[in-house]
């Protein structure tokens, strides 16, 4: 996996574009899928429904977007 890039690819569990880097599935140990798919694989295994991983995934984006805004605010309002 050290070789893998940030290029646009399909995930083959659900099938949406993604570009961070993939995780590894858990069901065969070879699969590459978004980290959206990886994440929902942990939380399942460990008994979080559906439901639960909706919640936690939009938790994690919620965060994640809150990052990225204080970022380009902070990038933006630096000093030249």
């Amino acid at each position: 996996m050290k070789n893998e890039t940030n290029t646009e690819q399909i995930c083959p569990k659900c099938g949406q574009y993604y570009v961070a880097p993939p995780a590894l599935s858990r069901t065969d140990n070879k699969t590459l899928i978004c980290s959206d798919c990886g994440i929902r694989e942990a939380y399942e295994s460990i008994g979080f429904n559906h439901e639960e991983q909706d919640m936690i995934l939009s938790t994690i984006r919620t965060k994640q977007n809150a990052y990225s805004c204080h970022q380009i605010t902070k990038y933006y309002n630096a000093p030249v």
